[in-house]
Order: structure tokens, then C-alpha cells, then sequence
């Protein structure tokens, strides 16, 4: 396989079946010869790493998919979700990097659709699909830059007592129909320059789990580039996230605690702009 233009990134952590699921629907892209998938698997500690290594055998055996464009990378540990990518992008040879998490799973015309718009608008740095969870839904995956105020009203009840604060934040007046800039978007999956992603280091991996993204786009946007939510290319997303849950849940879930330090880190990062 030659040069590939788009090195699609799949993060792992105790889902291979789904990280497997969408290595199936990335090789299905209109673009797929262009494509290299590769899937990191954060450590899993669980069954992933046989299960996707043998699919890949067996997938390989029938010849139904062009698996040679398949790579399996293993962290040494569970480095969290910048760091995992991080290792995925040292060995992405694409000229654009395509970050895709298991939960997301794009139409077989994204991708190519992705690319052409980056293509056409250099000054585009970052560009995210419109996502619909699977019960028909929305996935509202652009965002206003937060502060640390609207991360706790947005995870408790004060969300109906602030409502004007969680309307700028999650953009409520928009039309999710039409493309546009945003500030940021989620991290979850997004097309981004591979040139720009070396120029920035990647994800800041202090960042273990959440605000990534929102610190990865704030960087890009630093430097001119422009971070875009672009609706003709479409994909479906689980329902369920990381960080549900209200003010209890800091005490009890431990991604919810996860989600306060980042949240943390990043005030602190950006006290200043």
C-alpha cells in the first residue's frame, strides 16, 4: 500500500467488538482505498486484543476485506484518551488523520466528503461530521468554549435554572442542518490536517480523559486555523456518555471525577486568554 490520504485512528478500551465494528464501516468507505485504519488499544486488559487480531486473521482468510490496510497498535498501558491517540498519530502516514472513536460509525460517503471539503478550504484545520444517535436524535457536537461555570450547571439541575448560559454554550439557536465554525468540537470524531496535528503536538496528554478536544481545537483556532461542524457528512453515535451524571456522581462515578479534573486542568491551562 502506497501513501495513504486519510489514516483513520480508532481508540480501544474494552470494546473490541465495537472498535472492531468500526474498523468494518471505515473499510467501507467510498474512499477506502486511500485509507488506512488503525486501531490502539489503550490496555484493555480484557479480551480486545485476541478478539480484533483474530477477525483480522479470519477476515484476511475470506478475503471479504482489504484488511491489509488494518493496524493493530498496543499501549504498554491505559494512557488515557489524548495520549492513546497520540500513539496512533506517531505511526499515522496519512496526509489528513480521521479521529474515530468505537461508539461512532460514519456513512460509507463521510469520509470522502470530509476530505473534499478540507481540500477545497485550506484554512480549514478541523472539520466534524453531524451525529445522530441511534434513536433518531441529535448529538449536539459543537460547543461554545466553556466556563467552568457552565460545566457544573450542565451536569446538574441548575440547567433549568441557567438556561440562557446553557444556550450559549451548546448553541441551541443553531441549525444543526447547516455548516458553520464553532469553537469547538466534540473529540470523538473529526477530520484534521495532518500537518497541523504534528504542529501542535497532537492532544495535550495531561489531559487524561475530557477536554481534550476542547483544548486540541482552542490550539488550532490559536493559530488561524479554523475548527468547522460540516452536516453533509453524517454518522451515528451511542446514546450513552462517559460523563452523565450530577453532582452525586463526582462523589461516586469515577469518570464524572475524571471529567471535574480535567475540567481543572483546563481553566488552569487557559486562566489567561
Amino acid at each position: 500500500m502506497g501513501t495513504p490520504l486519510v489514516s483513520a485512528i480508532i481508540l480501544n478500551y474494552r470494546t473490541g467488538r465495537e472498535a472492531w465494528k468500526c474498523a468494518e464501516g471505515l473499510l467501507g468507505q467510498s474512499i477506502a482505498e486511500k485509507m488506512e485504519v488503525l486501531i490502539v488499544d489503550n490496555h484493555s486488559q480484557d479480551d480486545s486484543i485476541g478478539y480484533l487480531r483474530n477477525r483480522l486473521r479470519r477476515e484476511a482468510e475470506r478475503g471479504v476485506l482489504d484488511v491489509t490496510r488494518v493496524r493493530i497498535l498496543e499501549a504498554p498501558r491505559n494512557v488515557g484518551f489524548g495520549a492513546g491517540y497520540n500513539l496512533g498519530f506517531r505511526h499515522a502516514r496519512g496526509t489528513f488523520f480521521l479521529v474515530n472513536n468505537p461508539a461512532k460509525i460514519l456513512r460509507p460517503d463521510a469520509v470522502e466528503k470530509m476530505v473534499a471539503a478540507m481540500e477545497e478550504d485550506t484554512g480549514i484545520g478541523i472539520l466534524a461530521p453531524k451525529l445522530i444517535y441511534d434513536d433518531g436524535t441529535f448529538r449536539d457536537s459543537y460547543r461554545s468554549f466553556p466556563t467552568f461555570f457552565d460545566v457544573i450547571i450542565k451536569r446538574t439541575s441548575l440547567r433549568s435554572v441557567f438556561p440562557g448560559r446553557m444556550r450559549r454554550y451548546l448553541q441551541w439557536d443553531r441549525n444543526p442542518d447547516l455548516a458553520g465554525d464553532t469553537d469547538w468540537v466534540v473529540g470523538g470524531c473529526f477530520l484534521m490536517r495532518a500537518s497541523l496535528c504534528r504542529e501542535l503536538g497532537g492532544f495535550d496528554d495531561r489531559f487524561f480523559l475530557f477536554f481534550e478536544d476542547t483544548d486540541l481545537c482552542r490550539r488550532a483556532r490559536a493559530l488561524g486555523k479554523r475548527v468547522v461542524y460540516f452536516p453533509a457528512a453524517q454518522g451515528t453515535d451511542r446514546k450513552q456518555r462517559l460523563s452523565e451524571g450530577g453532582v452525586m456522581a463526582l462523589f461516586t462515578k469515577r469518570t464524572a471525577r475524571i471529567h471535574l479534573v480535567s475540567a481543572l486542568k483546563y481553566f488552569w491551562k487557559w486562566r489567561r486568554a
